[in-house]
């Protein structure tokens, strides 16, 4: 009787923890998508509420920006993507810390430069903080 009890115990702790990992993971999703919809609409308000103060910004090109820069740079069109699409999203979750890889192509048309095409993997590392998922640190890297 106590093994019983305690291995139903198990099981239900194991799905009260998948439970919340993949309403974490759904969380990160849709914060994800929220920033690439908020980076081809560059206002700033929106992209404020994504990111964090503290954030580090890592370009294909080796350009770090923190918080502020990123927010300038598309706010001024310095920076423009005006398409972007993700594919082969992965996401890991651990404890208020996620991971996220994806590949982005996309369009860009910065300002006093010819439209272009973008092709990148991208590295994203999100904080839960107070309840939302804020971006901390980004990294892309040029795709062959």
């Amino acid at each position: 009787m106590k093994k019983t009890l305690l291995v139903a115990v198990f099981l239900v702790l194991g799905n009260i923890i998948a439970f919340a990992q993949s309403s974490d993971e759904k969380a990160v999703a849709d914060a994800v998508e929220k920033l690439r919809v908020a980076i081809i609409g560059a206002q700033e308000s929106d992209l404020l509420k994504l990111t964090s103060p503290s954030l580090t910004y890592g370009h294909s090109n080796g350009l770090l920006e923190d918080q502020k820069e990123f927010i300038r740079a598309l706010t001024s069109e310095e920076s423009k993507f005006t398409k972007i699409d993700l594919s082969e999203q992965t996401i890991t979750v651990s404890g208020d810390v996620a991971i996220v890889r994806h590949k982005l192509m996309g369009e860009t048309h910065n300002k006093g430069k010819e439209p272009a095409a973008v092709k990148l993997g991208v590295f994203t590392v999100w904080q839960k903080l107070k309840g939302q998922w804020l971006l901390m640190g980004r990294q892309a890297f040029k795709l062959p």
